[in-house]
This record gives structure tokens, sequence and C-alpha cells, in this order.
């Protein structure tokens, strides 16, 4: 019996060949709604962490905050990672096409998820073939910034790259294709603390993200396969392999052409510029770390717009500063000159064969050195960390005098050795150290900082931190109130030494260091230019102590001081902060301004959040200012800062004023033009080491030479417009005798002022 039919089928089949479709088409339906509720799943955080909407608009990474000099030259950062945002267009296409060319050609044509590459990874994996990875520069900025280093179960691995699609598509969403490859390139981590294109940009090869040559950008993409195999510092044969992969690439999808290609591939690569980026290295050392206490005041006392404080290292502030980095350099330089070159080794040659050296004690030396080398022991970081740790004290004076591996600073470079905690300790006894402060009259500016030799080894900051005896600098605040009683600096007074009565009955009588000129009388601006005590003995006994602190106290000093006679001679210890900011005064025609060291502090987006201006007073006339400067240019013209005219030539009008403390423990020089006052302090650690004559521990030949390296690098740079003019006079006419030089000028007190400085 034949069976019916129905297009092809038998009646008796239709039953069954409609139960497989109805079971396929299931399947499929089934497999679409499995598909659609495991990314719902996935987008919900059901199976794995989901960032929120508010988390993908607003990525969080840590930024380092940068210091920018007043010329715009980036001094340094800080930072919990090195990291530093860049937009899109501070990209050198370079960098853009080498990254597009590696790692997504098909970038701007897909959402997130290029499905072509990803079917040809999945092939190349089942074929033992490598063709190429699936993931798109989209999924590898999710992978950064959402996801820990892939598991090795594969289910979890699974699960981690449905979360990647999910999270590029959703980053796709809201942001650009530009932004992406910004933020990618500032996420991404190039090791040796370069996190971020532009922290790599200027490690590997000390430049900018928008100035990456070729090579360069070559080098820095194919990095991103591997950081660690393709480290440029450590591996460059390997990294050459890899860069020249890249410009394969590059050729490839045409853009570039074969001549560029066949000619960069043969360079090597080219590490000369490569440096570490940290705070104890590049310019401005002190600088930086003074300015850290103060940035870090500064953002617990303000708060973001989600009300929560600033923080100085993860939310990438812009600090715009009042250096300017060539006038920076030229100070570092100064005292590296001066110090490492002649002073130094000079120190050591006073020295050479001395069993105390460089101490000087007539009674008890052995004892009073063994107290400095105790306490210069419980006072460094190694002591602390013991004592932390629990050790006892016989361990830790043991561990002390145990001889181990180190590097010691040298002016020639860190030196490997070996030597007890406690050598090294007698060791740093002998380095001379240095401070300098130099700033902008009209403005408060300061525009270079140098707070010691050398910041890895020594972080003592010797402009903010240290206070010393100041010595005969102090002789402008007396002579300043002189000028304001009606005093001119031609005004005279016999060269005679002056006893005066102190409150509790004893007598004060200062001496002077030279001989010359007793009984005669001398001006006052003779007086300062060589630095006379008996003058200013007998200035004080005319005013009093207390009048002198008023004076220094209106122009900027705060440290105590002692209001007895002998303050005129410099007994207060005071900072180089404080003297600059004082001396600064006489330029700035009688106004004292604080020194500032900031001009505005940024968000990570540029908004300006802060501005600042300094503090200031009128602390004198213009024309007790103007006096002034006039009696310190006899420093310069025949006092004790005369070297300046004979050994380095300066014919310019300087106002200036040497200092040398008891003992020489401490040598300053300030010099004042009109454009910059600088101050300057030499010295040691400890004022019981020193230089054993004043010869060579006055302040003309510790400080002051500085002064004059420093500024023959400024006036010798046309860039910086710094002139060599005189002190604007004032509106008011100057009614007091000022030409009184050539009557006290001589070659003969001339001599007298090069060999015999102040004590």
């Amino acid at each position: 019996m034949s069976e019916n039919l129905e297009n092809g089928v038998s009646v008796s089949q239709k039953p069954k060949y409609r139960k497989y479709i109805i079971i396929f088409w299931s399947l499929i339906l089934f497999g679409f709604l499995a598909i659609v509720l495991l990314f719902w799943s996935i987008s919900a955080g059901k199976l794995g962490y989901m960032p929120t909407f508010e988390e993908l608009e607003n990525p969080k990474s840590s930024l380092a905050s940068e210091v920018y000099s007043s010329d715009n030259v980036l001094l340094g950062k800080y930072y919990v990672e090195n990291r530093s945002k860049v937009n899109f267009c501070d990209l050198d296409s370079n960098i853009v096409n080498a990254l597009i060319a590696t790692e997504d050609i098909r970038y701007y044509n897909h959402s997130g998820i290029d499905l072509k590459a990803f079917l040809r990874a999945i092939a190349g994996a089942l074929s033992g073939k490598n063709r190429g990875g699936g993931s798109t520069i989209t999924q590898q900025f999710a992978k950064l910034l959402f996801h820990e280093r892939e598991k090795s179960n594969m289910v979890k691995t699974i699960l981690q790259k449905l979360n990647e699609w999910v999270i590029a598509v959703k980053l796709e969403q809201s942001y650009s294709k530009e932004e992406i490859i910004a933020m990618y390139l500032n996420k991404f981590g190039f090791v040796n603390n370069a996190i971020g294109i532009k922290s790599a940009a200027k490690i590997y090869f000390n430049t900018t993200p928008d100035s990456l040559s070729l090579d360069e950008s070559a080098v820095l993409v194919g990095m991103l396969k591997n950081p660690s195999l393709f480290n440029p510092k450590r591996r460059p044969d390997t990294v050459r392999f890899r860069r020249n992969v890249v410009l394969g690439q590059m050729y490839k999808y045409h853009f570039i052409t074969k001549e560029v290609f066949d000619s960069v591939r043969q360079l090597p690569i080219d590490m000369s510029r490569f440096g570490h980026q940290d705070h104890l290295s590049g310019q401005a050392t002190y600088f930086r770390e003074y300015l850290r206490s103060e940035l870090k005041k500064w953002c617990r006392e303000h708060t973001k717009p989600d009300g929560t404080p600033y923080n100085l290292y993860k939310d990438g502030l812009r600090i715009y500063t009042t250096v300017n980095s060539k006038l920076q350099q030229y100070a570092e330089e100064a005292v590296s000159e001066h110090l490492g070159e002649t002073l130094q080794p000079d120190f050591y040659r006073r020295w050479e064969g001395y069993t105390n050296a460089p101490f000087t004690f007539e009674k008890n030396p052995k004892q009073k050195i063994k107290k400095i080398m105790e306490q210069a022991m419980r006072r460094s970081e190694r002591y602390r960390k013991l004592v932390k740790a629990g050790v006892p004290k016989d361990s830790i004076r043991m561990n002390f005098n145990k001889k181990i591996p180190m590097k010691v600073f040298s002016w020639k470079g860190e030196i490997d050795t070996v030597m007890s905690p406690m050598d090294s300790i007698h060791y740093y006894k002998f380095f001379l150290q240095a401070g300098l402060m130099s700033m902008e009259p009209s403005t408060g500016y300061v525009k270079a900082y140098v707070g010691g030799i050398n910041y890895k080894h020594f972080k003592y900051d010797h402009v903010t931190q240290a206070k010393r005896q100041v010595g005969s600098t102090f002789k402008p605040f007396l002579y300043t109130l002189a000028m304001q009683n009606g005093l001119s600096p031609c005004s005279k007074f016999p060269n005679s030494q002056p006893i005066i009565y102190l409150d509790n009955g004893d007598t004060w009588e200062p001496r002077n260091s030279s001989t010359r000129d007793i009984g005669r009388e001398i001006t006052l601006k003779y007086a300062l230019a060589t630095s006379n005590n008996w003058i200013s003995g007998q200035l004080i006994k005319l005013f009093s102590p207390q009048s002198v602190v008023k004076v220094a106290r209106k122009m900027g000093v705060t440290s105590f001081l002692d209001p007895v006679p002998a303050i005129v001679l410099g007994t207060s210890d005071i900072s180089l902060y404080e003297m600059v900011g004082a001396m600064n005064t006489f330029a700035n025609k009688g106004v004292f301004i604080k020194p500032i060291f900031i001009t505005r502090i940024e968000d990570k987006n540029g908004n300006i959040i802060e501005t600042f201006v300094p503090d200031q007073q009128e602390a004198m006339s213009e024309q007790t200012a103007y006096l002034m400067l006039e009696v310190l240019k006899g420093v310069v013209q025949y006092g004790t800062g005369i070297r300046l005219r004979l050994t380095y030539k300066f014919n310019n009008p300087i106002a200036g004023k040497t200092g040398t403390t008891n003992n020489h423990s401490d040598g300053w020089f300030m010099g004042i033009t009109p454009e910059l006052t600088t101050g300057i302090w030499v010295g040691c650690e400890d004022r019981s080491a020193h230089f054993r004559t004043i010869k060579y521990g006055q302040g003309a030949n510790m400080a002051l030479p500085i002064w004059a390296l420093y500024m023959q690098r400024v006036y010798a740079d046309s860039t910086l417009n710094i002139t060599m003019e005189d002190f604007e006079k004032p509106l008011d006419p100057v009614t007091v005798e000022l030409d009184c030089d050539k009557k006290e000028s001589s070659q003969g007190r001339k001599q007298d002022a090069i060999d015999k400085d102040e004590f």
C-alpha cells in the first residue's frame, strides 16, 4: 500500500520532522537566552566584579602631582605611582600609529570587540600557530583598569575575558576613540618606575609624548606586549627585535614608507638619555622636599568637590613654583664648583696630619668628640630603625662598629667601600655644607634654592631648616636703625673701642680684627665695609638692642633674638631663608616681602584651585633703603667683599655683606643686585668642625665665591634678561651726603679687607 506524499515528505513523517524543527529552534532560542542571561549576569556583576556607570565615567588612577618651574620645566613629582596624565592631543602621531598598527589595526571600525581578530586568535590557538592576539586596545585598557592577572583556571579565564568584553563595550559608549587611546597609554606600566606614557618618554628618552621620534615610539609600543621582557635598559637586543616588529607592522599598514622602515630598523637602541626619576635625583631636590611638607599641610586644609582632602600622591595636582630652572641649575653648579673643586680640597689639606681632625677642642678633645659621635649615631636613620626593631643598645653599638659594604658620597662620585657605620659618620663630619637662596626683589619669588650639597647623602636643609649664627651679616639691621635716626653713610665716628655697661653690672667691649685706623674718624660706610666692630659697639650704645630687634622683626626675622649688645655681632641663630628675605627689603625700596615659592596649584584637569601672593609690609622708608644700599656697596667697592672686583671682575653696582662667626664656624655672604637678592651660607654640620684659620674660614673665602660663580653664569645667559644696571633712586631726592668713598678707599685698606674678614 502506498503512502500519501506532501511536498516530498510522507504524511506519517511530518510529526517527527516538526519535532526536530522545534528542538532545533528551541536550542537556538535557549542558547540565545543563555548568552543574553550570561552577559546580563556579567554586566550586573553576578559573575565577578563589574564597575558601576560612575566608575566607567571616572576610572580611577593614582596620578602623580607634578612640580613645575616658572619657565615650565618639570622639576619633580610626588607619587604612589609615577603616572602623569596626558591628553590625546599631547601624543605624537608616531606613538598613535605604532599602537594601532601593532595592537589593533581595525580600532576605528569596531565598538570594543573585534570578532574577526578574536576568531583568528581562536584558530591560531587550536592550530598551534600564533596568528596574533584577539584583544582590542579597548579590551587591553579594560583589563588594566578593572582586572587582576588572568587566572590559571580555564573557567575563570573565560569569565574574565567576557568581563573585558562587557567593560570594553561600556568604555566605547562612554569615551571617544582618542580618549581611550590616551587613557590606555596613561595607565600602562613601562617598568623602571615609568607608569604612563609621559613618565616613560621622560625616563627612557628624556623627552615628552608630543616629541617622541618614530624609533622611540616603536620601542615603547613594543613594550606593551611584555614590559619586563622588552625592557630597553636590560635587554637591548631583544628590544631591538621587538621594535623592528612594530616598525614592520607600521610599514605593512602604510604608516611609514619602505625607505623609512629600512633606515630606522638599522638604528641601535639608544639609552644614553635614560634616567631614573625619584625624589633623590634631578633638580632642586631640597626645594622639592621642602615643598612636600608645605603641600601636605595644604592638602589637609583643602578639600575636593566630594568633600575629601586632596591627596598629594594620588590626585595629580600641578604645582607651579617661582623657581627658574636655569637659575636653579646655575646655583647648584656654583655650589658644586666652589665646594667640590676648591673649598673641600683646601679643608682636607689644612687638616692633614691632625689627630682630632676636623674638630678643634682645647680641653678634653677625645671626650667631646666621643659625645659628638654618640649624638650623631643616635640621630641616624640606622639607629632609629634598630631601636624600633627592639634591638638591645649593646647590640646596636656592635652593629655600628661592624664593617660592612656601603656607598659613600664624594665630590667625584659615589665610592663603593667597606667601613663601619661609625666610621662613615666620622667620614661625613669632614664635609663642608652649603645653603643658597636667591629671590626676586619686587615679587618675592624665590628663583633658586639649594639646601645642601647632595640630598641623597645629606638630607638636612640649610635654607629653611638650619639656623646658624649670622655673624656680621646682622650689622645691616643696626645700620638701618642709624639711617632711620638721621645718620648717613658719610657720618663719622671715632675708631675707638667702646665700653658698654650691662644691666648686671658687667661690661662688654667688642673686639676688632684689624688694628688699622685706630683713633681716626671713619665713616659708617667704611665701617660696615670693613666690618668694624668698634663702630657697631658705639651704635648699639647710641641706640639699644631692643630697637635693633624691632628693625629685624619688621624686616621679616622671626627667630629668637636676644636683646643684648652682642647681638650686633651676629650671635643669634637665624635661617638663611629669613636673612635673604630681610636683606631683600633694601632692594625692594623698604618694603619687606615674604619669600614665596608657589604661584598656583591646579587640579588634574587644569582647573586652578588656588593662587598665591606674598605677604608684604613696609619696614622702612624708601630713602632709608636706598641709603643702606649705598652703605652696602662699600663692602664690594673696598671692603670685605672686594674680591668680587679684584678676583671675579664684577664692575656693576653690587650691595653686599660678608659674615663670619666665632671660630669661623660659619661663612656668609649676602649679595644684592636690582633684580636678585642672594644669600649663601657655608660651614660644617657641627660648629666645632671648621677651618683652623680665619684666612680660609671667613665668609669672603667660603661663601662669597659661590655668589660670584652663580652670578657669572646668570649674567652670561642673555635669555634671563637680568641686567647689570644700578639700583633705582627714590622719587624724592636724597638730601644727605653720599660721596664719601674717595676719602675712605686706599690700596692699603683694600688689602686689609682682603686679608682679614670680620669675626
